[in-house]
């Protein structure tokens, strides 16, 4: 699966404003930022971006997947931090 595909499915799934998905195949990283989040735990964060990609994770398209989600607040103060 390529990131963009993932970053697409992403993109159109849930109410974010940016994601940023980078990987090598079957191992991905994702940043995502979204309102959607506000309040979230961090595991309840990870439930919901995992949602969408469960089918890929399912028949091994996805084999791993690093989650890192952020309301726009946190993300715009922790975006230097990211590398953004």
């Amino acid at each position: 699966m390529e990131t963009n595909e993932i970053k697409e499915v992403l993109m159109q799934s849930l109410a974010l404003d940016e994601a940023h998905v980078t990987g090598d195949g079957s191992h991905f990283q994702a940043i995502v930022v979204g309102a959607l989040f506000d309040g979230m735990s961090r595991v309840k964060k990870q439930q919901t971006v995992y949602a969408p990609l469960m089918e890929y994770i399912a028949d091994n398209r996805i084999h791993a997947l690093s989650i890192k989600a952020y309301t726009p607040e946190e993300w715009q103060r922790d975006r230097k931090l990211n590398g953004f």
